[in-house]
């Protein structure tokens, strides 16, 4: 007997892609091409300064390597599919590799959450307890929060692809996305998908919910703390150390409360399409931009590396 699993999966799937005219493609191709470029050169540039200034190696900026590398992996897993498709005109993607591009685009997602509630955690400590920043925020102690936000990105991710690749898909092969989003799959699919709905909810509230409430919970603690003792030097130092971790924190929450969170009466598709490319594309490339521009430190590493460079030519 020949197995059902065999027989109810698709080969491929059909992205319909974004919400754009056909005569509007090529503008729309070349601008997320620049864009996808910028968060790849930007969030290497924060990596190599990181590196190669030692005054940069401490843990803010460990949690910051990271979180840079993050985001040229998470924008990776959707942007140059989308672009090929663009310019290609194809709209196809395969059964493996939209598995795959959920795995990835869920484990990326998951590991960003991780890192920003350790960044969070680490400006709790600086601005709360100063005196114990060195012994709390140890090397050891950021390495293991780095690898715990691994191992959880990856069990989870690992979770709902095991439960999706269960799934049977009679209804279709037509994604109103422009890569394979999870709740575009099981919304698609024609078995039972209450399973795959509670992991979601119970998922999403541990790798989301939780860890926005941990940054909640530090920021209250950092603001209590500067209006203890207030003064201009302090809350400019908690403006410096905490503005750009901040601005962050608010478009990556912000765009996952605007899609998942607010209710839309009408072109709900293409709501959910427009506000994933916010986060999978836009906020990746603003990330650099913000810890550049709000950044001394990194302002200074980065002046020192362009005169290194030109006195040496």
């Amino acid at each position: 007997m020949r197995n059902t699993r065999n027989q109810s999966s698709t080969s491929e799937f059909i992205l319909l892609g974004l919400p754009i005219r056909p005569e509007d493609q090529g503008l729309y191709s070349a601008l997320f091409l620049v864009t996808y470029l910028t968060t790849v050169l930007g969030n290497l540039l924060i990596i190599l300064l990181i590196r190669l200034d030692s005054h940069l190696h401490t843990p803010m900026y460990f949690f910051l390597s990271h979180l840079a590398f993050t985001d040229i992996s998470f924008s990776s897993v959707t942007a140059p599919k989308m672009l090929m498709n663009m310019l290609t005109h194809s709209q196809s993607i395969s059964y493996a590799g939209c598995i795959s591009q959920v795995y990835f685009f869920l484990f990326f997602a998951d590991l960003d959450s991780f890192l920003l509630t350790s960044m969070a955690y680490d400006r709790y400590v600086a601005i709360c307890h100063p005196l114990h920043y060195t012994r709390i925020m140890s090397q050891s102690v950021c390495i293991l929060l780095v690898i715990a936000s691994w191992f959880l990105s990856f069990a989870g991710a690992l979770v709902h692809t095991v439960l999706l690749a269960r799934l049977s898909f009679f209804r279709g092969n037509t994604l109103h996305h422009f890569f394979c989003d999870l709740s575009a799959l099981i919304k698609l699919s024609s078995s039972d998908t209450s399973i795959n709905e509670l992991v979601i909810l119970i998922v999403g509230s541990l790798v989301i919910t939780v860890p926005f409430i941990c940054i909640l919970v530090s920021y209250g603690h950092i603001g209590a703390t500067i209006l203890r003792t207030p003064s201009i030097k302090g809350i400019c130092k908690a403006l410096s150390t905490c503005g750009s971790h901040l601005s962050v924190v608010s478009l990556y929450y912000g765009a996952i409360i605007g899609l998942y969170f607010v209710p839309s009466s009408n072109n709900t598709n293409d709501k959910d399409v427009i506000v994933a490319v916010l986060y999978t594309m836009v906020t990746p490339m603003l990330n650099p931009f913000i810890y550049s521009l709000r950044n001394r430190d990194m302002k200074g590493a980065l002046w020192n590396m362009l005169a290194k460079a030109t006195f040496s030519m």
